[in-house]
């Protein structure tokens, strides 16, 4: 016979296990994706529709080769026209003669060099180019992008005509759960429906805060078909005002894809680029051709102080804490107390531009030490704020630390 106290215990024990057993199937298989922002390539800026097997591998390679993966980038990410059809069944096709091997295969050559895999589709009945979409396929595609061993999807928001942009996206993000892999989910939706209000809740883990970007500084450009308009890379920025409070660990605002290197720019304008875009806790996304980058482009984007900034662990996204007219300053605040500070330059001559300690929420009667992350040395210690000369266009990033 057992005790009293014996069958409260295999009780006890059987209630905790079972508990335990549902906690574990009720918890997301996306619950702890994009702690940081995601940093990757993907092939849209640069090659448009011309995307292929051949190129997607050779750029795998060249993230290893360029020293990227060891600077944190991860995600091989190929965007629209990799898909031509849907099978007797529904499924949906790669183009036979550009993935001669598949997407399976793919995923796997990208896998075996420390790399994830990701893929591009629609929450409508077409893709932006004209491919099939994901309406109405949003759970047969997730389990077949799970069977590739999808990593990312960036989902865009072409042809949806009267869908409602919460629900479509909440949908796929189902469907994504349910394949039971951890997929990160891009919201392609660029901010008509305002998706920082929403994407958290239904599970985004980051969201376009704007409409495309071009590789142009300031002037927006016309689409390739003579459409208007691409944005330039400050409209984008200047799009990111207000918006730090929805940005956070595992859901990031996304100004768009970095356009450094692709030529439109000088290497100053890159610079400023990518170091306005890390202390946005921006998505790190090339859109580059790797497999033959400049020294300079290269030391750009694999630039690990400033990558750092992006990459810290508090998840924090830049304020703007002091514009006069053309002059502007971005600040974020680290895990380690410490300030990331942006000097950034818009006008067409040089100027002098300061950051005050107030500001950045410290008192003036501080003194800080100062790193200068372009040059990689440390400037001295400053009290009350820090100026310095910033070139045209130009930025000067820096660490302030009391």
């Amino acid at each position: 016979m057992k005790t009293p106290n014996l069958i409260c215990a295999i009780s006890f024990f059987v209630l905790t296990t079972v508990t335990g057993l549902i906690a574990q199937e009720s918890v997301s298989p996306s619950a702890n994706l994009a702690l940081t922002p995601p940093m990757g390539w993907n092939s849209w800026n640069k090659f448009a529709c011309n995307v292929s097997e051949d190129l997607i591998r050779g750029m795998a390679d060249a993230v290893v080769k360029s020293g990227m993966k060891d600077a944190g980038y991860v995600y091989v990410n190929i965007d629209d026209c990799w898909q031509v059809s849907r099978d007797a069944n529904g499924n949906i096709v790669a183009d036979p003669q550009r993935f001669p091997h598949g997407m399976k295969a793919l995923g796997d050559y990208i896998h075996s060099l420390g790399l994830k895999f990701g893929v591009y589709s629609d929450a409508g009945s077409k893709t932006c180019a004209g491919r099939p979409g994901g309406l109405g396929h949003e759970y047969q595609d997730a389990l077949q992008y799970a069977a590739w061993g999808v990593d990312y999807l960036k989902y865009d928001w072409c042809n949806t005509s009267t869908q409602d942009a919460k629900s479509s996206y909440a949908n796929m993000r189902a469907a994504l759960d349910a394949s039971g892999r951890p997929i990160v989910f891009s919201i392609c939706e660029w901010a008509t429906a305002k998706p920082w209000l929403w994407g958290q809740e239904i599970g985004g883990n980051l969201w376009r805060t704007t409409g495309d970007i071009s590789d142009s500084f300031e002037t927006p450009t016309k689409w390739p078909d003579g459409g208007c308009c691409l944005n330039s890379m400050l409209m984008n920025l200047d799009q990111q005002v207000g918006l730090d409070s929805y940005a956070g660990p595992g859901h990031w605002n996304d100004p768009d894809i970095l356009e450094v290197g692709n030529g439109g720019m000088t290497d100053t304008e890159y610079r400023s680029h990518f170091s306005l875009w890390a202390i946005l806790a921006a998505p790190l996304i090339a859109g580059n051709d790797l497999r033959d980058m400049r020294p300079e482009i290269r030391d750009i984007l694999t630039n690990k102080e400033v990558i750092a900034v992006g990459q810290d662990a508090l998840g924090r996204e830049s304020e703007r804490v002091a514009k006069k007219g053309d002059l502007g300053v971005w600040a974020k605040q680290q895990k380690d107390g410490s300030r990331a500070v942006v000097l950034f330059n818009r006008s067409k001559s040089e100027q002098e531009i300061s950051v005050n300690w107030e500001d950045i929420g410290y008192p003036s009667t501080l003194t800080a030490s100062v790193r200068d992350l372009w040059q990689h040395k440390d400037l001295g210690k400053f009290t009350g704020k820090f100026s310095a000369r910033v070139a045209s266009h130009g930025v000067v990033m820096v660490t302030v630390k009391p």
